[in-house]
């Protein structure tokens, strides 16, 4: 048998478009052969082999696992995958964490060659910086091939390459984000360095540097490995020591001078820095 095909689900949100191109599309252009968004109740799976069809698919939440040929590979939310369907493989949904998967099957042109220059390059699996980028692409080819305008075939076209694109330049992409993104988070450090006596919270600085809080404080401790609180925390404490060791002010005083409303929590946190009290450690570096 030539080819295999295996397909089991119980979904809850689906959408499917399967599509037959005119000969001009086949001829000339990429054209798509399925596309649809699926989210799941149950494992999804799907086994297949000698399918004259190049897959690109996202995964917009939960897990699931893929293997092509000899290699495995764990996925999960902002993975996607490239293959070729000709090639035996096999994929399917965590049990236990479902997932919500976006896809298309397309062919033509110069889709093996463009195939071919991917997997020189990378792994099937990929996690591109740009996800949204590619849940787009695939949303827009989900519309245009539901409403079948007299430009859609064209247009359908264009969105794969955008798609090829998004996959072939993945790693550049990558580098060139992950060193925008460290020279932001570096701003923001400097930032704190410079401002740590105020009241500085994640709401002003996700808004001061139009980043949300949840990316803001995953990425921070990702790139200097300690929270945007730690760092607040522990440049006060070593102001604090500074003015304990270089001037008379009193506890309360510096408390205050170094940001923290409450003395109380300023000799906690200090303690907790240094394993003494603020009164031992100016007394132990002032003798």
């Amino acid at each position: 048998m030539d080819k295999r095909e295996v397909t089991s689900f119980k979904n809850k949100l689906s959408k499917r478009m399967i599509c037959t191109p005119s000969p001009a599309a086949k001829n000339t252009f990429f054209y798509v052969q399925e596309t649809g968004c699926l989210k799941t109740e149950d494992a999804a799976v799907t086994q297949r082999h000698a399918l004259e069809s190049f897959l690109i698919a996202a995964v917009i939440s939960g897990r699931g696992e893929l293997t092509v040929g000899n290699d495995s590979y764990t996925l999960m939310k902002g993975d996607c995958f490239f293959i070729d369907c000709h090639e035996a493989h096999f994929y399917k949904s965590s049990v236990n964490d479902p997932w919500e998967i976006m896809w298309v099957h397309f062919n033509g042109s110069t889709s093996r060659q463009y195939y071919d220059y991917f997997i020189s390059q990378s792994k099937n699996v990929f996690s591109p910086p740009f996800f949204d980028k590619v849940v787009s692409a695939i949303s827009e080819l989900i519309d245009i091939n539901e409403k079948k305008s007299p430009d859609s075939e064209i247009l359908t076209s264009k969105l794969i390459v955008d798609l090829l694109t998004l996959s072939l330049t993945v790693n550049t992409s990558a580098h060139q984000y992950d060193s925008a993104l460290k020279q932001k988070l570096a701003t923001v450090h400097n930032y704190i360095d410079d401002h740590f006596t105020e009241n500085l919270s994640l709401e002003k600085l996700s808004s001061e540097f139009y980043i949300s809080k949840y990316y803001l404080t995953r990425e921070y401790k990702r790139i200097y490995g300690k929270t945007i609180f730690q760092h607040i925390i522990t440049s006060r404490i070593n102001y604090g020591k500074k003015l304990l060791r270089f001037s008379d002010k009193s506890v309360e005083e510096i408390s205050h001078l170094c940001g923290f409303n409450d003395q109380s929590y300023f000799a906690r946190q200090f303690k907790k820095a240094e394993n003494i009290t603020c009164f031992s450690y100016r007394k132990m570096w002032r003798d």
